[in-house]
Order: structure tokens, then sequence, then C-alpha cells
């Protein structure tokens, strides 16, 4: 097949990224849109650049020199990436590509001015735009200056930005190829960009328009501020106009230069109200032609907007897919907030949650919302469901306050008549007994014992039948009554001795300590365990070193043949078997657990032998069992000292041994679910084995990309499509750089809530309030629970905690985290522990660096910074 060096516009489309980059295949497809004008011009193809790469064969080595240098290497990466700058401009242009060029410029006109414009394989993907990676050169004129430009845009795929940000996107640069887009020049009156969504909000049915007279370079070189409007529904409804002193103006003989704009000129908007709308109008047909919202460049000449850009907008928040179908508003709230777990999971482990959550779940981002619409319309389950939120996370509360207040956003539902019963019917409270948690825990444990049983047998589309019995079970024992009873009491009973002994006392939070070392608590109990492995480890020096030097998961086996060995693997092993279905974000099941991934665990061991004396399991339970109690002893005596002191001591007994019998159950539940977990993920991945060995898949873990469903029809049919996988694989990606919003809008608003707090020192970080105290010392931000490296007093600052994390509170100081609520599982471990905690910082990873000295209020919910 002979190559083919150049393109006109007209001839391409979007499918023909390989040959034409990203930015010529959407101009392609620009030009095919009825009613959008697109300056004319052709593509140099990625033939012409392969064609000069072979030319200089030094390159290849580079590449891999490149390819191999860390991300954050900027010297190297700089000084290498010019080396291969160098080279390529250096490269003559062989005569027959040369011609190839020229001729295309002699069809539009040669001494015509044109903007030469780089057009990487790898931008302006819907995954990666690559805004401004790679150059782009405007009024260029003349052949030799255009092939001069042509080499530098073809340089420019190796700038130390785009180096580093294909790095940062996974992307191989031996697999990218540049084409170079070459159109003629528009000499406008004003330019800028159109969002057709809100790019801060994520609102697809408002786009917003930036604006500033002479060429875009001025605005995106952030040389002038642009006037700004906002359109919604076909009308400007905001518009700030700024004081344009400058503009960007093309030059005769070539070039560009900067211009003063005259004095009565520099607050004129550069756009009429009608020509926004008008602009927007054309914004929504390009938006309607690639299927999502775009960033769109566009020029205003004399006769009309011209476009020389669109790409898609990939900050943007995928919007849930209603099962209606419905065009109707909705309104959902983020799961991941209140199970803390805001990382994207993959399509297994989605459909999983979803087969076995208490109610339907939509998946967006790699995330998974539920619906509240029906129950916000109606004003009696409003109530209920703003209380519930708003004790799980203020934020979603207030975001959810802020889409009521919006005029006629969620549907007005009358309430459901009078004489009607409760769903299910009034329960009878149940007595303060600790028989109850005991039964309720026994009887979990049958019954995930009987699952582990019955599913050794079930293989192929058995098991899958199998297991979707397996999930009413699972759903059957999540909603036992009893077991919801007795998480309400415990949570109840908290909220009670709250209110009482502030209206009382005068004292906030008396909860926190009443509740330290409460019985039957399964996460805390998992942390103090991790302290007596320690203990058999830390007088076995030979262990301890082998382990600082432990990478492989096979270590285990190892550690039998060196002195104390067996008995430190055994000590490891009978945790495993307790807690090994646990790992971080073990929501999705999917994610490695610590049976699978036991060098997990190893840096956290270590710190418990470097930072605890031996026996600190059993002294730190009993100490905070003492502190509960002298803390019990005080408010009684201090309540019979008030006016009708008896009956409010009486009272405050009652619910303190009530909170005490049942706030540690609340655990158990999710326990139970990631058991569960395990033995299903132990049985599918067996499965996904067979089909490897039938050559089916080619890694057992390619069925992480598909769904159960689809997972189950692969066993059935023997047949699997590649394709979906990978382009599952890419797409859980690019989820991963989205932040899921705590609340989301049909209209594809992120909807973020606020504290609207007063009580805060200025410049304090505000969060919410769930373990009393106050502490000062180290922040210790991370990210990676395998990472962890504390100290004695160190407090950690991290983005959420589920369960996995609570062997790391037996060795910190205090707690602060971007995600929580009240009874979410770090706050409920934290209590357990004394620990101060403040969670729900907004962006507190962000904002609080690692080794900052921080003074965390967990009485009053803030952070202070300190110098």
């Amino acid at each position: 097949m002979s190559e083919q060096y150049t393109l006109d516009l007209q001839e391409i489309d979007e499918m023909q990224v390989a040959v034409v980059g990203g930015k010529g295949a959407h101009l392609g497809g620009l030009s095919r849109i009825e009613g959008i004008r697109v300056p004319g011009g052709f593509c140099v193809t990625t033939d012409a650049f392969r064609r000069i790469m072979a030319e200089a064969p030094s390159i290849a080595d580079r590449l891999d020199q490149l390819s191999r240098l860390n991300p954050d290497d900027r010297e190297a990466i700089r000084t290498l990436s010019a080396q291969i700058r160098r080279t390529i401009e250096g490269i003559a242009i062989p005569d027959d590509l040369a011609v190839a060029i020229t001729g295309a410029l002699a069809r539009s006109g040669e001494r015509a001015a044109y903007a030469v414009r780089s057009s990487a394989t790898a931008e302006d993907l819907p995954t990666a735009s690559f805004a401004g990676q790679q150059d782009t050169y405007l009024n260029v004129v003349g052949p030799a200056a255009v092939l001069q430009h042509v080499s530098r845009c073809w340089a420019s795929l190796f700038t130390e930005r785009a180096v580093i940000y294909r790095r940062r996107n996974g992307i191989d640069h031996r697999t990218v190829r540049m084409a170079v887009v070459v159109q003629q020049m528009v000499f406008p009156h004003a330019s800028g960009i159109l969002f057709t969504a809100d790019p801060v909000t994520g609102n697809r049915k408002v786009a917003t328009v930036d604006a500033g007279f002479g060429l875009g370079e001025a605005l995106v070189s952030g040389l002038v501020n642009p006037d700004v409007f906002t359109v919604r529904h076909g009308e400007v409804v905001t518009k700030a106009i700024a004081a344009k002193h400058c503009a960007v103006q093309a030059l005769p003989a070539g070039g560009t230069q900067e211009v003063p704009i005259d004095s009565q000129r520099q607050e004129q908007p550069a756009l009429t109200d009608a020509q926004v709308v008008r602009l927007v109008q054309l914004g929504r047909r390009i938006e309607a032609h690639f299927g999502r919202p775009q960033d769109v460049e566009w020029c205003l000449a004399d006769d009309g907007f011209q476009i020389v850009q669109s790409r898609p907008i990939t900050t943007l928040f995928p919007i849930p897919i209603p099962e209606t179908g419905d065009q109707e508003n909705h309104v959902y709230v983020s799961v991941g907030h209140q199970q803390m777990m805001t990382d994207p999971m993959k399509p297994l482990g989605l459909s999983m949650w979803q087969l076995t959550a208490m109610v339907p779940m939509h998946a967006a981002g790699g995330r998974l919302f539920v619906d509240v619409t029906r129950r916000l319309a109606s004003p009696a389950s409003r109530a209920g469901l703003l209380d519930l939120m708003g004790k799980g996370d203020p934020l979603v509360r207030d975001a959810l306050e802020t889409v009521i207040e919006r005029d006629d956003f969620v549907p007005s539902l009358p309430d459901a008549g009078p004489g009607r019963p409760p769903a299910g019917g009034a329960l009878a409270p149940i007595e303060t007994d600790p028989a109850v948690v005991t039964a309720l825990l026994e009887r979990s444990q049958v019954s995930i014992a009987a699952l582990e049983r019955d599913i050794r047998t079930k293989t192929g589309p058995a098991l899958f039948d199998f297991l979707l019995e397996a999930f009413e079970e699972h759903k059957r024992v999540l909603s036992d009554p009893l077991s919801i009873q007795v998480i309400m009491a415990g949570m109840e009973a908290t909220w009670w001795l709250n209110d009482k002994l502030r209206e009382w006392l005068g004292e906030k939070n008396a909860a926190d300590t009443l509740t330290l070392s409460a019985p039957d608590n399964v996460t805390s109990e998992m942390g103090l365990a991790l302290l007596d492995v320690a203990d058999v480890i830390r007088s076995q020096p030979e262990v301890v070193a082998f382990l600082q030097g432990v990478e492989d998961e096979g270590f285990l086996d190892e550690l039998a043949k060196l002195a104390g060995g067996t008995e430190a693997r055994d000590a490891i092993e009978s945790y495993l078997d307790r807690y090994g279905m646990r790992c971080v974000g073990e929501i999705d099941i999917t994610r490695p657990r610590w049976r699978e991934r036991p060098t997990t665990l190893v840096p956290v061991i270590l710190d418990n032998v470097r930072n605890f004396e031996p026996g600190a399991a059993g002294r730190r339970f009993e100490k905070g069992r003492q502190k509960a109690q002298k803390k019990e002893q005080d408010v009684l005596s201090r309540l019979r000292a008030l006016p009708d002191g008896d009956r409010k001591a009486d009272e405050a007994k009652r619910m303190i041994d009530r909170v005490r019998t049942f706030i540690g159950y609340r655990e158990y539940p999710k326990y139970g679910i990631i058991c569960r977990y395990f033995v299903y993920k132990q049985a599918l991945l067996e499965e996904a084995e067979r089909l490897v060995q039938a050559g089916v898949l080619a890694v057992k873990e390619d069925v992480f990309y598909l769904t159960f469903q689809e997972f189950h029809e692969v066993v059935r049919s023997n047949r699997v499509d590649d394709r979906l996988i990978q382009q599952r694989r890419d797409a859980f990606r690019s989820y991963r750089a989205l932040t899921p919003p705590r609340v989301l809008t049909s209209d594809g608003e992120a909807v973020t809530g606020a504290y609207r707090r007063d009580d805060v020192p200025a410049g304090a970080l505000v969060g919410l309030p769930v373990s009393a105290g106050t502490i000062e010392g180290r922040a210790r931000v991370i990210l990676d629970m395998a990472e962890a490296d504390l100290e004695p007093g160190d407090i950690l600052v991290t983005a959420f905690t589920d369960p996995s994390w609570s062997p790391l509170f037996v060795g910190i100081a205090g707690l602060v985290t971007e995600v929580g609520g009240l009874m979410t599982h770090g706050a409920v471990i934290a209590r357990e522990y004394g620990l101060p905690a403040v969670v729900g910082v907004d962006q507190a990873t962000r904002l609080i660096k690692d080794g900052q000295r921080i003074r965390v209020h967990g009485t009053d919910g803030y952070i202070e910074i300190l110098p």
C-alpha cells in the first residue's frame, strides 16, 4: 500500500485518528456537520512522521531511554526530550514528502497565510484531551516557512510537558505518532472558547463562552482576562465583561504581535448577547454530532463564526442512566461516600455490589449512585432522608437542600395518605441484653459456614445459578430486622447521650468517651490483634530483619526457615484466617485481599514492632474501658447534683448500658458482607482460571472487566470479546482521574455542599467532629496503606478509611479524612480508640502537606495548620 502524506480536511472523518491524529480527525468530523464552518486546509499524515523518524535510527534508542525514566525526574526528561526535538528538527524533509506538502499548499493557495498545528494520535481522546500539550504556529506565510513549522510540530511531540502528560496517562511514547494540520489562517474580530457544559459544576444544560478581541492566543496564554458569558435554555443568564487592554493580531509578513486596544473599546463586550446565543447553538450541534460535551475553539470573522478546534471535555463526571430511560429530573447520591470508598470500581465489583445491595444502584464513572428523587419529592420521606444523610455526612445533606431549593427541579409528590402502617409494621423495642448480639453473631457465622460448604461443589454455569441464590441469602441476612434494630439502638443511644448531656451538663460529644473499648467491635479487635502479632515477632531479630526486605507474596513459606519463624508465620496465618478477607476498598470484590497480598500488612506489623511494648493490645483495651467507666461515674454524679437529678442519672445510666451493649455490633454486618465476598471471589477466580486453561482468557483478572452477567455468559459460551475488555480497561484508567461528587443531578451538575459555619478560626479547614479531643502532631498524608510509615504521635490524613485501615489506628494520635460521617467506620473506630478525629474535610490530602504540624479539634470539627 503506497503511503499517503497529505489528506484534505474534507476527506477526513473521526475514525482516522491513527492517520491524522486527534485534532485532525475532529476537524474532519467538524467539517462534515451541516452549518459548521471550518477553515479549509489539509493534514500531513502520520505516514510522513514515520518517514521522518526512519531517517534517524538513533531516535528509537532515545525513546527506549525515555520510557524507562522516572516521570518525576524532570531534569532527565528535559534533557532527553530536548535532544530528540533537536534531532527531528535537524532532519531534512525528503524531496517526495516536501513535494506532497507544497502541492497541497498550491491547491489551497501557497501565498496565503496558514495556521500549522500539531495533531498527535493520543490527543483529543474521550479519556485524555492533551489540551495544550503540543504546539501551534499562527500566520505562517510561504512554502519554506510552512515546511519548517511542520518539522517543529513533529518535534513538539517530545516537549517536556507532553512527555510527562503521556507518562501520567499510561501512554507509551513509542506508540504515539504526530500528524500536522495546515489550515488557512482566519483573521478574527474576536475569538475564544465555548464549553457546551459548565466545566466547573458539570451541568450539561449550561454553556459558558470565553471571548476576547483578536486571536485566541491572548486568552490561552493568559495575556488578558476574557469576557465570560453563561447561557441556559438559549438565553444569556450571566455575563462578566473584562477590561481587555491588549489583543494578539497577525502581521502581514507572518507571525503575530501583541497590540494595545483603544481605551474606549476595552470595556466593550467582544460578542453581543445574540452572537453568544448563536455560538452556543452551533456548539449544541457539534456536541450532538460527537455525542458528548465539547470544548470548542472559535473565531468570529466578518462573515460569521468559524470553528478551529473541538475536543471532548474529559473532566466531567458521567451521568447515571435511569433504567426507565426517561427525560425527567433525577437526583443521585454517591454510594462511595457512605461506604468510605470513593475510588473507581471495576465492572465485576460494580455489578456484584449492585446484585447484593438492598436498594437499586446506578453505575457512572466507575462509581455507584442511588436515585433519591422520589424520596425527596414527598415532604414526609424527604425529612427522614435529609436527617439520615445529615447524620452520615452533613455535606450530602446541604447539597440535597441546595437542589431542593431550586425552582421545580425536584417534583412535589403528596405524602402517603393517613392510616398507612410503616413498611413491615412496627417492631417491638429490644431489651438491653448482650445475648441479642451473641445470637446475631452466631447466626451470621452459621450462614457463612453454609455458604462455604455449599459452594465447593459448584462449577460452570451452575456456580452462577448458585451465586444468584446466595445473593438472596446475602440480602436476607443484611435486612434481618433484629440486626437493623441492634444497629439503630446503638446509634440512637449515642445521639440521646450527646444531646441530653450537652443540654444538662453543657458537654459536647460525651458519648465519645463513654463508648471507649465497647465489646464485640470486630474492626477495633482487628487493629488490636495485629499488635498481638507484633508481640510474637518483636523478640525474633532474624524475623524482623527478614520482614524489612520482604517483597514477594510467598514470604510466609520462607519464614519457617528462620529462627522463630514458625511462630511468626503461625501468628500471621492465624490473623489472616480471621481478617484476611479484608483490604482497602473492600466493597470492590476485584481488590486484592490481605490473604491474597499479605505483604500489605508487613509495614504495619513492623511499625507495631518498633512503636509498642509487649502486651500493648490488652493494656490499650483495658485503659479505654477504665476511662469509659470513670467517665460514666463522673457523668452520673454530676447529673445527680442537678434538679430532678436522680431521674436524669437513671435515664443516662440506662442509655450508657444500652450504647455499650449495642454499639460494637455496628461494625459486624460489613465484616459479614466481606467474609461472603471472599467466598464468592475464590469460586469466581477458580472459574476464571478454568477459562485461562481453556484458552478463552489471557489472564484470569480479565474477568474483573466483565459484569457478573457477562462473566456468566462467557462461562456458558466459552467466548469472550477481547475488545470489550480492553475498552473497559481504558475506561477504568480514565475514571481514576475523576473526582466523584457527593450529589449528582441528571443535568450532570456535581453539587458539593458546604458546612456554613462561622464558629471556626480564619484559615482553618472545616469538617465534621466525630471523636472528641484536641491533638497536635505531625500530619502523615497517606493514600496507600501499604506505604504507611508512622511514628508515635503522628496524625493520619487520608481520603477515606474503611475497616481495613483500623490496624493503623493503634499507632496514631489523631485522624483527618476527606470522606466520612458520624457513624462511618473511621469515626466509630476513632471513638473506640479515643483518637481526636475530624472527617468530611474537603480536599484535606491536598491542603495539608505531609510532615506539616497540625492541630485537630475533634470536639469542634476543624483543623489548624500550624507554622
